[in-house]
């Protein structure tokens, strides 16, 4: 499998000959072995052509683009070569079809439900009053007919959610409120990085599936967005995103030093985005037994194993079982 690449640094990416270099704004080279990378991630301002992108093409290599503040602006992804008409068919029958959509958004919100309450037990800070109020709005939910109706019960339980967060935390990450666009504090500014990079992750194992990323069902399909992968995100977003942020405040490895405000807008250094990568790629790579297959799976593996459930549901009309982490 291959691995992922992140550059910071202004520069450019060129290619030679079968090689690819990157070389920075003081004309530093550096070869990037195109065979072992899966996803390049471009954080600083780089330069790219058509023959490069020619060239990565053919290892179907994603280019995941972030803009100066860390959040995400887009990905260039070449021709899917995993296609099927009939998983396409089915996709889009299941979206108009919308008891079945329904079905679908459900899964997705009470999969989340059920981290984030997976999260808040594990704190003994938490009060009672904060659970109880996601598992009523989670049982409203999945009495939901419809979409307007599910996101109004994730949101109630998500703000619940996030105010739980203030019991546990140190208090120079407290929360008053979910502030996406800008993030205010650091505390959103992680949530909003870290929900970029799953993102961009579970865009990444959507396209080695025959599935079409812009085909969703909790969110609107959309011409500018790859929906399905902000509908399988939230899944993953309190399994691994809340995870790793609450773990590095606690254990100090976060610190106010690591971020910057410029216009009312907070957000991570370089330094800081370099460290919750690190804590997120540790994340994916970190296998658990899985109760099926009988064997180790790592947590990126689990997003795509997610996405052929999504596949085996929508082509063979069954019941799709989301992802609820039993470790």
């Amino acid at each position: 499998m291959g691995r992922d690449y992140y550059i910071f640094s202004d520069g450019r990416i060129k290619r030679k000959d079968n090689t690819i270099y990157f070389i920075d704004s003081t004309e530093k080279k550096k070869a990037i072995l195109i065979e072992e990378v899966e996803r390049i991630h471009l954080f600083g301002e780089v330069d790219l052509n058509t023959k490069f992108l020619n060239h990565i093409s053919k290892y179907s290599v994603l280019i995941n683009i972030y803009n100066y503040y860390g959040f995400y602006s887009g990905t260039y992804y070449s021709r899917k070569k995993n296609v099927s008409g009939l998983v396409l068919v089915n996709q889009s029958r299941v979206y108009l079809e919308y008891p079945q959509r329904i079905e679908m958004a459900k899964a997705f919100i009470d999969s989340a439900n059920h981290h984030m309450l997976r999260n808040l037990r594990r704190h003994k800070d938490v009060t009672s009053e904060y659970i109880n109020v996601i598992e009523v709005e989670r049982k409203i939910m999945n009495e939901a007919k419809t979409i307007q109706q599910i996101m109004g019960a994730e949101g109630r339980a998500r703000k619940a959610y996030y105010q739980a967060i203030n019991t546990f935390v140190k208090e120079d990450f407290y929360m008053e409120k979910r502030e996406k666009r800008p993030p205010k504090n650091p505390i959103n500014a992680l949530i909003s990085f870290g929900n970029s990079l799953m993102y961009t992750a579970v865009l990444g194992e959507i396209y080695k599936t025959q599935l079409d990323p812009t085909i969703s069902y909790l969110h609107e399909p959309s011409t500018k967005r790859f929906s399905l992968s902000l509908d399988i995100s939230e899944i993953f977003k309190p399994l691994i995103i809340d995870s790793i942020i609450f773990s590095m405040i606690n254990k100090n490895m976060i610190k106010k030093s690591d971020f910057e405000i410029n216009n009312e807008m907070c957000f991570l250094n370089e330094e800081g985005k370099k460290k919750f990568i690190r804590e997120f790629e540790n994340k994916l790579a970190t296998t658990v037994k899985h109760r099926s297959l009988n064997r180790k799976v790592s947590y990126r593996n689990l997003i795509k194993l997610e996405c052929y459930k999504i596949i085996k549901s929508v082509v063979e009309d069954e019941e799709y079982k989301p992802l609820k982490a039993w470790w």
